[in-house]
């Protein structure tokens, strides 16, 4: 059995982006709203699914390893979920994103991202960068998690 031929989602490549940089000019992403409790996303897979299907029905998914789902969130209650597209997507949330970003790869599992958020600080100060906005990009399934062994999760500081 090959990965390709159960491919869910791609085996990830840390390598383009653990301590990048990203330069982004009106990135193309479309926009939705995760309930949480505490976090906890509560109608994530609803979400993802309803979003999904736009883009394709919108013929506007990008290459699956350029493809980002980020997860911003504002409060204990709510994410923003944002997921690249290559072009506007009728009826959806159709935001630009710009600006300077760092990335990083981290490995482990969900509860880590407090921990992830102040390593990104430090980061971030060491380049002479100060953080604005932190966004998530869970880069693999819990189905291909278990596949691959791994749970990589990349987080990018828009920074200044």
């Amino acid at each position: 059995m090959t990965d390709k031929s159960e491919e869910c989602c791609p085996r990830f490549d840390p390598g383009p982006w653990d301590e990048k940089e990203h330069v982004w000019k009106d990135k193309s992403f479309i926009k939705d709203n995760v309930t949480q409790l505490f976090h906890i996303p509560v109608n994530m897979g609803r979400i993802v699914t309803k979003m999904l299907g736009m883009i394709e029905e919108a013929d506007a998914s990008p290459p699956k390893d350029e493809f980002l789902m980020l997860a911003y969130d504002p409060s204990p209650w709510r994410s923003e979920l944002y997921m690249s597209v290559t072009k506007e997507v009728p009826g959806a949330r159709n935001v630009k994103l710009s600006g300077t970003f760092l990335s990083k790869v981290y490995d482990g599992p969900y509860n880590s991202v407090p921990k992830w958020m102040e390593d990104m600080d430090r980061f971030a100060a060491s380049r002479g960068k100060k953080v604005l906005k932190q966004y998530f990009h869970y880069t693999t399934c819990p189905k291909c998690i278990k596949k691959y062994g791994h749970n990589y999760c990349v987080a990018f500081a828009q920074v200044e």
